[in-house]
């Protein structure tokens, strides 16, 4: 199973479309640039969401649920906003189809159907929940509201690849109202947080928190702050963003509050979100050649017990065995699968699982039971070795933990190795072409250099990292004056 896989080296791009679809993550669909998320891929997603879920809650997030569809002049009213999505826009147009009478059988969008409003299918949700806002918020009194969505957006992308940019996607959006900006800004960034916790405590990838420059900011935000990633190819990844949009919004649809000296204001706004992009990021950080490598804290599998037997009358013995360790680990919220699949051979089942990631592989024959032990192996370092039956659900719980460990570790020393910097124009574009990765660099601070950078080399600003220190230096486009290096990279 494995052998079919395309290595890194050969082609990237290739490796990563075969372990998505290779590995049960998700395939395409009809609908050209949309894609179906399988049962595996969407466990993975669940775990994902569940986890990032109850972090919400407990940071006084409520969850709701708002129209998929917006009415376009609701999606006008704020002009920055609407003029950053314009170009990604579906929007329907009518109701209704009826039967083609010049081609029997086929139909066709009735004319008399029309909508009175055309409605845009959401690529992001401010507009209809600003709307809502503005009934739902009278004195200070019905603030903060702090309400996350999971739902789908759509983005109408040309050029798409599964999970990193489709069509159609899963997210989560957080909506919060305020009444200071002091509290608008403490949220946005206490989001930033949670989303930095999240990816590099549970998909074990280690992330820079920056602010985005204006040129990079989500449209419609005052300040756009977020955590970027490094794949494995040097090409850098942005994880999660969380806006501070100011009164922007409450501007656009007239949200106001009558204070507690009964003077009216306008409320203060936050956006956050991460999608399904994240899996596209947990690929791309973490797998090897022979198939996808999953932390233990949020893979579909974290175990898997393979029998190994040759004729009927042992795979009792091995069966009964096997489901006491099942039962063992799940006592200890291990997610395990008995693999007593009788329709493949143990040495296809072994590639199977180690193309799609499982942690901990455990297989256990007569002689093993017989010696009191089981072959154990790991996919992150593909150790194998006899592991004593005494104790095994407790050795197994620890070592999900070193894996886990062992895996974020690798992949920080691999983002800390390919981080540099650059003192001029002929090494950033060097470092660029030869090496990738994160380039720290002297920038002049506006947005015609910037975008010259961008054209140039199709290096971004990733962000200008919140634990940025002041050095004076020369920027290596213009060599006129700054203040601070930012991080560039080419990116996903």
């Amino acid at each position: 199973m494995s052998k079919e896989l395309t290595s890194r080296a050969e082609n990237y791009s290739q490796w990563y479309n075969d372990l998505v679809l290779k590995g049960g993550l998700a395939d395409y669909s009809a609908v050209k640039g949309c894609m179906v998320i399988k049962p595996y891929g969407y466990a993975l997603w669940e775990n994902m969401r569940d986890q990032l879920d109850k972090m919400f809650k407990e940071t006084g997030h409520v969850n709701a649920y708002f129209p998929l569809f917006v009415p376009k002049s609701l999606f006008e009213a704020e002009e920055k906003n609407a003029e950053g999505f314009a170009k990604e826009c579906a929007v329907v147009t009518h109701y209704r189809l009826k039967n083609d009478p010049s081609r029997p059988g086929k139909l066709m969008v009735d004319p008399d159907a029309k909508l009175e409003e055309e409605l845009i299918v959401r690529p992001t949700s401010e507009a209809i929940i600003w709307n809502t806002y503005r009934d739902w918020i009278q004195s200070y009194r019905d603030l903060p509201i702090l309400i996350n969505q999971w739902a789908n957006v759509v983005r109408w992308e040309m050029r798409t690849r599964l999970f990193l940019r489709t069509a159609e996607f899963l997210w989560q959006e957080g909506h919060t109202a305020h009444a200071t900006k002091e509290e608008a800004v403490e949220e946005t960034l206490k989001m930033l947080n949670v989303y930095s916790t999240f990816v590099e405590e549970y998909m074990a990838v280690p992330v820079i928190k920056g602010i985005k420059t204006a040129n990079e900011r989500f449209a419609g935000a005052e300040d756009t702050y977020c955590i970027e990633a490094l794949m494995q190819d040097g090409k850098a990844l942005q994880a999660g963003t969380s806006h501070f949009l100011g009164q922007n919004f409450a501007k656009a649809f007239d949200v106001k509050f009558s204070d507690k000296n009964n003077t009216l204001d306008y409320v203060w706004a936050t956006s956050w979100g991460v999608s399904t992009r994240l899996i596209g990021a947990l690929i791309m950080a973490h797998s090897d050649d022979q198939g996808l490598i999953m932390p233990p804290k949020i893979a579909p599998l974290q175990v898997v017990i393979v029998p190994i037997y040759k004729g009927e009358e042992s795979k009792p013995l091995i069966d009964a065995k096997a489901k006491a360790i099942l039962d063992e680990l799940k006592t200890l919220g291990i997610r395990v699968k008995y693999d007593d699949n009788d329709n493949a051979r143990p040495g296809w089942k072994f590639a199977e699982h180690e193309l799609k990631g499982v942690p901990v592989r455990i297989a256990m024959g007569l002689r093993d039971m017989e010696n009191n032990v089981v072959e154990l192996a790991r996919r992150d370092t593909k150790e194998k070795k006899p592991v004593s039956m005494d104790g095994l659900a407790g050795y197994i719980k620890e070592l999900l933990e070193e894996i886990q460990q062992n895996i974020y570790n690798r992949a920080l020393s691999f983002r800390n190795e390919n981080i540099r910097e650059a003192n001029g124009w002929e090494e950033f574009v060097q470092l660029l072409d030869e090496k990738g990765g994160f380039i720290a660099a002297h920038w002049d601070g506006t947005p015609d250099t910037e975008e010259k950078i961008k054209e140039l080399t199709k290096a971004t600003i990733r962000c200008i990292p919140l634990d940025n220190k002041p050095e004076d230096g020369k920027c290596i486009l213009t060599g006129k004056n700054s203040t601070q290096r930012v991080l560039f990279a080419r990116a996903y």
